[in-house]
């Protein structure tokens, strides 16, 4: 989880430095942290409030934006899923896109409960602190940081990082593509809409694609088999 730990320090630079100019407590803005655990979603609804969009607009793009996390869940769930109750709860809150990326490749079946449960345990943990405590700093030292820096640059770049290396077929590459495509052309739609629908469309073109390749792919395989 080290070397992911500099991705994260800009996203919580930004989310305190923000929470500070919107006017915000800095008990509410580490109380927004803690209810949200994802910076994405917590700078989208920043965004969002500057704007004075509705409150129901507000939590519908939040939730859209975290609406990975599903999937994230539905791809742990066989693997975890003899796991107790009491484990399950907190480490459902603890998912991130870094633990997901370290998990998801490293967990097998034939592991033991208590070696995934330490695992995943230990990198939740380790982006949870790096996370919060990137925050409070944001909240210690955001405004005195140059706008030179163009610290707000770094969280497109992290996401295009993740995005790259979770383009392993051609229907998460078309499911990319389309997204893009969409968010772009509908930037200038207001509240983030664009955004949502580029969401959206992008989920129900994966799901198209995805299909038709699974089964064009069986259908080759039955013509080659005789």
């Amino acid at each position: 989880m080290l070397p992911m730990v500099p991705g994260v320090l800009p996203f919580g630079l930004i989310a305190g430095a923000n929470g500070t100019s919107l006017g915000f407590s800095p008990e509410m803005t580490i109380g927004m942290t803690l209810l949200f655990f994802a910076g994405s979603a917590q700078l989208a609804a920043y965004q969002l409030i500057q704007e004075q969009a509705l409150p129901a607009v507000i939590i519908f793009t939040a939730l859209m934006v975290n609406i990975r996390f599903l999937i994230y869940s539905a791809t742990f769930a066989p693997l975890l899923h003899s796991l107790k109750t009491r484990h399950k709860w907190p480490l459902a809150y603890l998912i991130s896109d870094q633990a997901y990326g370290l998990c998801s490749t490293r967990f097998t079946p034939d592991q033991s409960d208590r070696e995934k449960l330490y695992y995943f345990a230990g990198t939740a943990v380790a982006l949870a602190v790096s996370w919060v405590g990137s925050v409070i700093l944001g909240l210690l030292v955001g405004e005195q940081i140059p706008a030179e820096w163009s610290l707000e640059f770094a969280i497109p770049l992290a996401f295009i990082a993740m995005l790259v290396s979770s383009i392993r077929n051609r229907a998460s590459l078309i499911t990319a593509v389309f997204s893009a495509l969409v968010a772009t052309s509908l930037i200038q739609l207001p509240y983030n809409l664009g955004f949502i629908a580029a969401i959206i469309g992008g989920t129900t073109i994966g799901l198209v694609a995805s299909s038709f390749i699974t089964k064009n792919s069986l259908k080759v395989q039955r013509e080659n088999n005789g």
